[in-house]
């Protein structure tokens, strides 16, 4: 039974740089009831991802947030009241949610399908918000469909210890091919070498980052997976191979950036090798290939079980921490998916 309070995370005011506790605003209203053929999920986990910093400006390529209206993401949520016949109290659901409490949902998702439930008994119910869901997804596709890795290539993984950076980097493992990971600090770098299995980890914070992966690719580099821009892809650029390819996938360094023109103006380099090294960079929405989900699934479903997959998560206790460990996670403060508590997990 649902208390009579529901709280929400309202998008407040556009950052100018870093977002700050301004930009965000707690507020309470009466608990939603459903209405016919409706029901209330009742939210448990919330996994926070970068991309929310993006559709928080004005203009880009994905939606833009509306001011005064909840922030979203991927959530874990139990049905809570149902008045559905093919739900019931006790379902868990995996969808699309408010960073709230409740929420009311007719049962289907944003495809127009019927909302999945998902079995605990097979395993984490946080896994469906990162390497079985929309972030594993993203590095599936962009390290296969995009990137084209093959068997025997050196890729090099930008955000290595992230959820979407550990993803692509184990599955460019599987998949036979060398991998250097890029982290930042002894922590993470131990993380993707020693438990992921990346061949090399390069921390970008010792001050001979750039010399140090250099000598980590004596052969240069065949795919590059973009997650980070700045001087991280500086580093990796002159060591890019006839033929390389680049999926970029996120650019987080420079998310806070207000001053454009005074970074430094690389396009005519960059066009140069695009052109004599035949380089192709090609950045990718993941929305675009929701088709192949179910591979995607089917796929990494078997290497989690097979044990060819491992991950690691950083939780936070409380909707009301939302904003913060947010903008730990654009900072690189975070370890692995970051996921909000919101409120108990169902018993098994």
């Amino acid at each position: 039974m649902a208390d009579n309070k529901n709280r929400m995370i309202l998008f407040a005011a556009r950052p100018q740089g870093e977002p700050k506790a301004s930009d965000f605003r707690l507020i309470e209203t009466p608990t939603p009831e459903p209405g016919p053929n409706e029901m209330r999920l009742r939210v448990v986990y919330l996994g926070l991802d970068p991309i929310i910093r993006l559709r928080m400006n004005a203009n880009t390529y994905w939606p833009s947030l509306e001011l005064d209206k909840p922030l979203n993401g991927r959530t874990v949520t139990v049905v809570d009241k149902s008045n559905l016949p093919d739900y019931a109290p006790g379902d868990v659901i995996v969808t699309q949610g408010p960073w709230g409490d409740y929420m009311i949902s007719n049962g289907k998702g944003m495809d127009g399908k019927p909302l999945p439930k998902f079995d605990p008994a097979r395993g984490s119910i946080t896994a469906p918000l990162h390497v079985l869901g929309i972030t594993g997804f993203t590095a599936y596709i962009g390290l296969l469909e995009i990137g084209q890795a093959k068997e025997g290539e050196t890729v090099v993984i930008s955000g290595a210890s992230g959820a979407v950076g550990s993803m692509a980097g184990q599955i460019a493992k599987i998949k036979g091919c060398r991998v250097v990971g890029i982290a930042g600090g002894d922590a993470k770098c131990a993380f993707i070498k020693n438990e992921l299995g990346f061949d090399v980890a390069v921390d970008y914070k010792r001050p001979d980052f750039a010399d140090a992966l250099k000598a980590a690719c004596p052969k240069g580099v065949d795919v590059y997976f973009e997650n980070v821009g700045g001087a991280v892809f500086d580093a990796v650029f002159p060591l890019l191979n006839l033929h390389a390819r680049v999926p970029v996938c996120g650019t987080v360094s420079e998310y806070n950036v207000t001053d454009r023109e005074a970074i430094a103006d690389k396009m005519p380099a960059l066009l140069l090798a695009t052109l004599g090294k035949r380089l192709t960079i090609k950045g990718f929405v993941i929305s675009d290939h929701f088709a192949r989900m179910p591979d995607f699934q089917r796929e990494a479903g078997g290497w989690l079980r097979e044990g060819k997959i491992k991950y690691k998560e950083e939780f936070v206790e409380g909707l009301e921490n939302a904003p913060k460990a947010f903008n730990a996670m654009l900072k690189a403060e975070t370890f692995g998916k970051v996921i909000v508590k919101v409120s108990e997990a169902p018993k098994r």
